[in-house]
């Protein structure tokens, strides 16, 4: 049966008319059972076209296609392409687009899965062999020539046993297991395009020709259901969008993102290295050590000016430890585990477990909090090594990571203050975000009631921020939901850096208390709390964000002084000494290679300043000062060269960070 067919029971009234609305304000009584389309067609919202075309709504946090009825109110947010949820939906078209395609050109092809990404779709698939490398531009045309016949989408619900025979039947046995790990009572969703039919949860755009352009980019190897032990099959990653004018836009990204790469900008400008002797461990330089110092510096600065205490904890802990807090049970495949005459222990993935135990050493009063701990501590995760890439996905960082723990009625004004805190956060670097809730996940502990206090809190807050939010849907950490901070770089790309978690869980676990004001004992809140989030990834991150050129305060090295002869060492010597004694960061580069390839070479390591002391600058006590992309800046004295340096150093709300 497909949407259409899918009625609900209705004991009175069935058929009686429904009031569906926008979120944005407007409302319609319309008959049970309109489709999405339609109720936002009578609703006024154009069908539009190109990137402003209508692909699919949002119903609090979940997406739901344009052909499927409505059977009750609902309040309802159209999605173009413009929205992230909007993007997804037709890039989810385009990965079922890629799998006929596949089928088409490889009957014997077996499908694996196929979503759609941030950045794209991918399809992993099982090729036949004499399937070779060079397969993406068959792929296209096959792709295209399926978008140009405009097959419409077609959804199917069938039970567990149907779909097992539909995919047996078709020598799928990929999709076979899947559907076989699924309840025997389950229903199973299908999507049908020509003559093309998948597995699918959805949801999905009509028709195919709502591809209107796409891009197949690269084949990579990745194992079934990430199982090193599994099959090897084919990926084959690809791009999508509604107009050839946004994928010709989306490539100069792509390819001004990959002269960005921070791996690569990383080695040329001395701040980290990736050796296979450590992988997933960066090796980190003078240079990257200063930038990870002045990070920690200025998240150590404004969380002391905001009442944090700073902990340090051991980086091993006892796997007891770990059952107590329920990582054992729920995380230990991500854990690095160690074994010795005293029993299990495990390398930290997080500090939580750690805060949690310092603070039950002792009794608290109401009056102590909100307590706020604060904790650079290093952290070690399993990663597969398939997911590792450069400092985006590591197995060895640090966090700018704190724990909060608060009265049940003091957690909307400490999840205001830290809302403040990243507003602040962000705003030193530039950087807009966007914000997410994700609630409840399948595998979460305790019971339904608290984390709904817990979503409710959260909701609260953000209402009261006046902050705009997207629901991410059983996407919270296993004991508590969570705001996520996405946060945008200057090529439009968003990244997942901070979070706020409330939890209910862990202070019952713990068996946390504090002293009321009635001089009883009660159960605090754990706020779980980052900003920047990985100083590894903030730091890729970054490096990307600006090319490498990094803002004054944060180069680690601010000015290259440049003695024209070797005459003139001696004066750019001292004028480096002095500016070392004034906490700023300088360099000499001796004239052993000509100015002009030295000035080259500054501007290629984004250096801030170049200050050359030719003859009449040593006599003046001045330097002839160049900026970075600026050019000749003038004459100016070694005070005023430093005062500019002081001014660029200063942080807002920070002041200067060593």
């Amino acid at each position: 049966m497909a949407w259409e067919d899918v009625r609900p029971i209705h004991a009175d009234g069935a058929g009686a008319p429904i009031r569906v609305g926008l979120v944005s304000g407007a409302s319609l009584e319309l008959p049970a059972g309109i489709t999405v389309g339609e109720a936002l067609g009578r609703l006024g919202v154009a069908q539009g076209e190109g990137e402003g075309r209508l692909l699919a709504a949002e119903r609090e946090g979940e997406t739901w296609e344009l052909g499927r009825p409505v059977w009750e109110d609902v309040r309802l947010r159209p999605l173009t392409f413009d929205d992230p949820r909007g993007r997804l939906v037709l890039r989810h078209t385009a990965a079922h687009t890629l799998a006929q395609a596949v089928k088409r050109l490889w009957p014997t092809a077996r499908l694996g899965t196929g979503p759609a990404t941030e950045e794209g779709f991918f399809y992993d698939v099982e090729l036949p062999e004499g399937a070779g490398p060079d397969i993406l531009p068959a792929l296209e045309r096959e792709m295209r020539a399926i978008v140009e016949a405009d097959y419409p989408v077609v959804r199917r619900v069938v039970d567990r046993d149907e779909a097992l025979a539909l995919f047996e039947a078709r020598e799928e046995p990929y999709k076979v297991e899947l559907i076989r790990s699924l309840p025997p009572s389950a229903t199973v969703t299908v999507y049908t395009q020509g003559e093309f039919i998948d597995l699918c949860r959805g949801p999905h755009v009509p028709s195919t020709g709502y591809v209107r352009a796409l891009r197949l980019t690269s084949v990579a190897g990745a194992y079934w259901r990430g199982d090193e032990s599994r099959p090897m099959l084919s990926r084959i990653h690809g791009t999508a969008f509604p107009t050839e004018d946004a994928l010709e836009r989306h490539l100069a990204l792509v390819e001004e993102a990959r002269q960005r790469d921070h791996r690569r900008l990383g080695r040329e400008l001395g701040l980290f290295m990736l050796l296979d002797e450590a992988p997933g461990s960066p090796f980190w330089l003078p240079r990257g050590v200063t930038v990870l110092n002045l990070l920690t510096a200025l998240m150590r600065r404004l969380q002391e000016m905001h009442g944090y205490q700073e902990l340090r904890t051991p980086q091993l802990l006892s796997a007891d430890l770990w059952r107590r807090s329920g990582h054992w049970e729920h995380y230990r495949e991500n854990m690095f585990v160690v074994r010795d005459e005293d029993g299990e222990f495990a390398v930290k993935p997080m500090n939580c477990p750690a805060a949690f135990l310092l603070y039950g050493q002792s009794l608290h009063s109401y009056r102590e909090l909100p307590l706020r701990y604060m904790d650079f501590g290093g952290l070690h995760r399993n990663e597969r090594s398939g997911t590792l890439h450069g400092l985006m996905r590591v197995r060895a960082f640090v966090q700018d990571d704190a724990h909060l723990f608060v009265t049940p009625e003091g957690i909307g004004a400490e999840i205001a203050a830290v809302l403040d805190l990243v507003r602040q956060v962000y705003g030193i670097f530039g950087l807009t975000y966007r914000v997410e809730l994700s609630t409840r996940p399948a595998n979460a502990m305790g019971s339904e009631e608290l984390w709904r206090l817990a979503e409710d809190g959260l909701r609260q807050a953000l209402a009261q921020a006046g902050l705009e939010y997207a629901v991410n849907p059983g996407d919270g950490a296993f004991y508590g939901p969570k705001i996520d901070f996405h946060v945008q770089d200057s090529l439009g790309r968003r990244w997942q850096c901070g979070t706020v978690q409330l939890d209910f869980q862990m202070p019952e676990r713990f068996d946390l208390t504090y002293v009321g004001a009635d001089g009883a004992r009660h159960r605090p809140v754990v706020i779980h709390r980052a900003i920047l989030g990985s100083l590894e990834r903030f730091t890729g991150i970054l490096v990307e964000h600006t090319a490498g050129a990094l803002p004054t305060w944060l180069a680690p090295v601010q000015v290259r002084v440049l003695p024209v002869a070797e005459r003139h060492r001696a004066a750019a010597e001292a004028l480096a000494a002095e500016l070392r004694g004034r906490r700023l960061r300088p360099e000499v580069d001796g004239p052993e290679e000509k100015l002009g390839r030295r000035i080259r070479q500054a501007e290629v390591e984004r250096v801030p300043y170049m200050a050359v002391i030719g003859d009449r600058e040593a006599e003046a006590g001045a330097v002839s000062l160049r900026g970075r992309g600026q050019g000749d800046l003038g004459s100016i004295t070694w005070q005023e060269l430093a005062a500019r340096l002081e001014a660029e150093s200063t942080v807002d709300g920070a002041g200067r960070l060593c």
